[in-house]
């Protein structure tokens, strides 16, 4: 079974020694990697009008993000349990300038695409997992839980959606299109990297205590499984479902209104979106008070909503109507990965936090498959038909997290 001793002694001697800048000096090395993993979203349609990429081979370089986000989440959280924090988060800061240099270089080979998007999948699951579980220790002696998972969250976001705005500007309008936004955060991680390699260490080789399997390391505490399964499991993929819909779906559904400033709308749509979501955040333990501890139902309410309205977009294309749902969806968003994080960080141990909530980020970006799903049922249903099956199902997590959400916790009996 998961051990649910204390942190080990030296955990909480290098903390208490840091400020409250401690956090502050790992958060620009994980916003800089989310930037390296999103920024190519507003982009797809710059290298299809450029290098003639097909749809088939856009969705290829996702699914090879894809592929490089599964190792990232499942094997640096349970690994940094043991081993510390600090390295892996070097490790993430440098896969992300790597994979910019590979995309800045390949981008009219198929080949590095998808290799530049493998590797740059592999740094955003690192510093996600790693970096969020380091951010909160660093956290620990001056925030209490809803204020560390909130740091973590908003620096995620804002990585997200600083990446995606800027990069689809320089691309919109900058010189070499297909080089600057590269050169940009490669730059910026290179600074990224002089406050993060003065960061405290708060794991130390071996004070995890016994060796453990990564199985071991993965796995959900029993008393905690319940809620698991019904509050964070139906919750979790629309975290990212949410915002996919937004730069994604939407502006592919407004792309013949906007004519030739098709990248630009698609980074508007995502800062939009994770505008919302980063201003949302500062209020989700308010909001937890006010609804009984049910801020996950209100998010997923607000998804449904959104995808309601979006479904309706679908008929009538209009770029602007396409803009109120990204900022539902950012809404949606920025309550729920706050709710899950907050839940997740409150099951785990101290030797198992990265690992724990490196499944829940797994099954967060499971969410950012339905843009995908979505195109090929497109030939079948209509998109308006497909939205509106999309609303009801998450009005359905709605309903559940609501009720599960406002139980008490009941712990279970382990099992075998």
């Amino acid at each position: 079974m998961v051990s649910s001793s204390p942190p080990p002694p030296a955990a909480p001697a290098a903390e208490g020694g840091l400020t409250a800048g401690g956090w502050r000096a790992v958060a620009p090395a994980v916003l800089l990697a989310a930037w390296g993993g999103n920024h190519f979203s507003p982009l797809l349609l710059m290298y299809r009008a450029v290098d003639g990429y097909s749809a088939v081979e856009v969705n290829l370089f996702f699914a090879f993000y894809i592929l490089g986000l599964a190792p990232g989440f499942l094997v640096a959280g349970p690994f940094s349990d043991e081993h510390g924090r600090k390295r892996l988060v070097v490790l993430a800061l440098g896969l992300g300038v790597l994979g910019s240099v590979v995309l800045g270089l390949g981008g009219a080979q198929a080949g590095l695409m998808c290799a530049g998007r493998f590797v740059s999948g592999l740094s955003v699951a690192v510093a996600m997992v790693v970096g969020t579980s380091w951010i909160k220790e660093l956290s620990s002696h001056d925030a209490e839980p809803a204020t560390r998972a909130r740091r973590a969250s908003l620096t995620l976001t804002a990585g997200f959606g600083v990446g995606a705005g800027v990069s689809g500007a320089l691309a919109q309008w900058g010189p070499a299109p297909t080089l600057l936004p590269y050169g940009v955060q490669i730059a910026l991680s290179l600074a990224a990297a002089v406050p993060l390699l003065r960061a405290r260490e708060t794991r130390t080789g071996g004070s995890a205590g016994p060796a453990r399997s990564l199985r071991a390391d993965l796995r959900v505490p029993p008393a905690h499984r319940r809620r698991f399964r019904r509050v964070v499991l139906p919750m979790a993929p629309w975290v990212f479902a949410a915002p996919a819909m937004a730069f994604v779906v939407g502006p592919a559904l407004v792309a013949g209104q906007v004519g030739p400033y098709r990248v630009a709308f698609a980074a508007l749509a995502a800062v939009v979106t994770l505008a919302f979501g980063a201003g949302v955040q500062p209020f989700v333990p308010a909001l937890a008070r006010r609804t009984g501890g049910r801020p996950g139902a209100v998010g997923l309410g607000l998804v449904a909503l959104a995808t309601a309205v979006l479904a309706v977009d679908a008929s009538v294309r209009s770029p602007g109507l396409a803009l109120v749902c990204a900022a539902g969806f950012g809404l949606g968003y920025g309550i729920c990965i706050v709710a899950g994080l907050v839940e997740v960080q409150a099951m785990a141990d101290p030797h198992s936090l990265a690992g724990l909530t490196g499944v829940y980020y797994a099954l967060t970006y499971g969410g950012f498959v339905l843009p995908v799903l979505l195109a090929g049922l497109a030939y079948a249903v209509p998109y308006p038909g497909l939205l509106a099956a999309v609303a009801l199902l998450a009005l359905a997590c709605t309903a559940l997290v609501g009720v599960a959400a406002g139980r008490p916790r009941e712990p279970e009996p382990a099992t075998a």
